[in-house]
């Protein structure tokens, strides 16, 4: 066994045992007294509760597809077995990271009534069983997975199949939780902000508890699901590439992983630096945390390429990957962060109404993607430069390698957005809320910068997909030539484009349907019971997270069954098309989806969390502060940015790649 797998293997051991550890620390933390625990109960109840129907909803689809590629015979048992596999991992590191965020919000919130800065360690580390144990999980499965193919000797096509499994739980989690969190945070503020002019948060309010609940699905198992499906998948593509470009090379498979182990050890010390200080700037020493991580991983990728005797132009290619990780970083902080002319615009847009602020969102929104496409742009190109496809793939790695720090700054997010509610639903003084104010409005960028660092990575890892889909032709002796002049590349680049779109007016109208029923239902229980207004009678509310999660489950079925049918339908065209077309349409369709989608899913994403902090500059007192008209019309544009932000844009990243990922397995069918 070459050294590089050891190396790979104790870094995800010792990542799986450092989320385990702060997840005791955590646990062990005080949970504070009986005003605290009583809306925390209810929030731990209703995410419980909706896992438990989402993943078995996932499980009985997943089930069904485990047993048509075991029984499908150029699929076979392997590709079945990484498909489970890959399954498996995504949805339990999301589960269990979920389920310690859930008991962290009410320490957090305890914590906060004394120290900001031990509010924020509780936070953090909470984040940090997320995404630890999800970078750990990744590189253990597509490791150990890649080890039992090499030693088989049946080829490493199965590891397509890996990839599939975590994609597939990455869409339908994303779809299903972000479907949840935004119809329960639109109807919230649709029938108690605006109709009934009652702060966010407020116990009176019988969707409460689902917006809160929503958070710890989307936010937290929802993109942990995404990342990590994003990461196993670009560890796939780049030993794909490699195994199927240069197979007298066994060290370029295993160059890959190297990677992933030694960033995940740079990641868990530099985590270790978070320190608040005096200062009570939140977000600044998150961003100084995940800027060391990524100077400490860069030292351990040039030690790797060293150790490997690797060309020094593959180091520069990985540095490329950081580079753009970097101004990805940068570029979400300047359009997302309170300080900066993005948000403060649209807060002043707000004054001159709703219509202003609408398009001045969207403005933010469209020009806030020109500076991740060009970076990502230049990144392709230098890459490709410096070591052709498999550069891009390894840029690529070297980028998602980064996943235990990023992952651990998004599940931050929703803990301390948690924190801030349990506060207002327990009536505590304001200095406490204050505390958690400047927590949740530093997790608000943190997960902003999350989906912009997993939309641009699911960008370069759709191109290495791309390459791995003409390499698998390739294999076969079949040479695939993509030219705008060949009716089926063109036609399957229209249709690619497309697909982005649909899919996400068909996430937009489930968000838009189910925010309808939740409004309806708290309207009902105001009209039935007016005592629940004047705080004498809590509403129900129970029944607003089961009625959502209804909803939202039926909501994420048809928009999570596009990207695997498109190019199934492709597929079963063959026979009436002329030989090798329908292979140029498909890969058509994969240019198409890509270009659109990374270009839709930034504006969504970074324009979202505009709207969103701009809510949030106003309301800390200014141009009128909370109840003033500008306040209302940054109410409206946060309830139109947020299913952008949550939903629709995070949830197009892993629809590109099971696009591609089906592709990949369907080459045979097309060839």
């Amino acid at each position: 066994m070459h050294w590089t797998l050891p190396l790979t293997f104790a870094a995800a051991a010792l990542g799986c045992l450092y989320a385990l550890g702060c997840a005791w620390w955590v646990l062990k933390r005080r949970e504070g007294d009986e005003r605290l625990l009583r809306p925390y109960r209810a929030i731990r109840q209703g995410a419980a509760a909706f896992m438990r129907i989402q993943y078995g909803t996932i499980a009985i689809v997943g089930a069904v597809i485990f047993l048509l590629l075991w029984w499908i015979p150029r699929f076979g048992p392997a590709t079945a077995l990484g498909f489970a596999l890959g399954g498996f991992c995504s949805g339990f590191s999301g589960m269990l990271g979920m389920a310690v965020s859930v008991r962290a919000n009410v320490r957090t919130a305890a914590a906060a009534r004394t120290s900001l800065a031990e509010a924020l360690q509780i936070a953090y580390r909470s984040g940090s069983v997320t995404g630890f144990l999800l970078a750990g999980l990744a590189l253990a499965s597509v490791s150990g997975f890649y080890l039992w193919l090499e030693s088989r000797g049946g080829g490493l096509a199965p590891l397509a199949g890996l990839g599939f499994g975590a994609s597939l739980v990455s869409v339908f989690g994303r779809l299903g939780g972000g479907i949840f969190t935004k119809a329960a945070d639109v109807g919230a503020d649709l029938a108690g902000k605006i109709e009934r002019n009652i702060p966010e948060d407020d116990p009176r309010n019988p969707a409460v508890i689902a917006d809160n609940v929503g958070d710890n699905v989307g936010d937290c198992a929802g993109m942990a699901a995404d990342v990590f499906e994003s990461y196993a998948v670009t560890l796939v593509a780049a030993i794909l590439v490699a195994a199927w470009r240069t197979p007298e090379n066994p060290s370029l498979q295993l160059y890959p992983l190297a990677l992933g182990g030694t960033a995940l050890l740079a990641c868990l010390l530099g985590g270790q630096f978070l320190r608040l200080g005096r200062s009570t700037r939140v977000g600044t020493a998150l961003l100084r945390t995940i800027v060391l991580s990524l100077a400490l991983s860069a030292a351990g990728y040039w030690w790797v390429t060293r150790a490997l005797n690797l060309a020094p132009a593959l180091f520069q290619a990985a540095l490329v990957g950081l580079g753009v990780g970097l101004g990805l970083v940068l570029d979400t902080a300047y359009f997302t962060g309170l300080r900066f002319p993005p948000v403060q615009r649209i807060a002043r847009a707000s004054c001159q109404g709703h219509a202003t602020n609408i398009i001045t969102g969207l403005a933010v929104g469209m020009k806030s993607a020109a500076a991740p496409v060009l970076l990502i742009a230049i990144g392709v190109v230098t890459a490709h430069q410096l070591a052709g496809v498999y550069g891009i793939a390894v840029a690529t790695t070297a980028l998602l390698a980064l996943t235990p720090i990023i992952i651990s700054m998004d599940a931050y997010g929703p803990v301390a957005d948690n924190a801030g509610g349990i506060v207002e639903m327990a009536a505590l003084p304001e200095a406490v809320r204050r505390n958690t104010d400047l927590l949740d409005a530093a997790g608000n960028m943190t997960k902003a910068l999350t989906k912009t660092f997993a939309i641009g990575s699911a960008g370069l890892a759709a191109l290495a997909l791309f390459a791995a889909y003409r390499l698998e032709f390739g294999v076969r002796g079949q040479s695939l030539q993509f030219s705008l002049d060949d009716p089926f590349v063109l036609g399957g680049v229209f249709c690619g484009a497309l697909l982005p779109f649909l899919f996400s007016g068909l996430a937009l109208e489930a968000v838009g349907k189910s925010a309808g029923r939740v409004v309806e239902e708290v309207r009902r229980q105001f009209r039935r019971h007016p005592e629940i207004l004047q705080g004498t009678a809590l509403p129900d509310y129970a029944h607003a997270v089961a009625l959502l999660t209804r909803s939202a489950i039926a909501g994420m079925l048809l928009p999570g069954a596009l990207p695997v049918m498109a190019p199934l339908m492709a597929a079963l065209l063959v026979p009436w098309m002329p030989p090798g077309s329908m292979a140029l349409l498909v890969g058509g369709m994969l240019m198409g989806a890509v270009a659109t989608g990374l270009l839709l899913a930034l504006d969504m994403g970074i324009g979202g969390a505009a709207w969103d902090n701009a809510k949030k500059y106003i309301e800390a007192g200014h141009y009128g502060g909370k109840g003033s008209p500008a306040h209302h019309a940054a109410v409206t544009g946060d309830t139109v940015g947020d299913p952008c932000k949550d939903t629709a844009g995070p949830a197009i990243n892993p629809m590109t790649k099971v696009l591609s990922l089906m592709a990949v397995l369907l080459a045979p069918f097309l060839s």
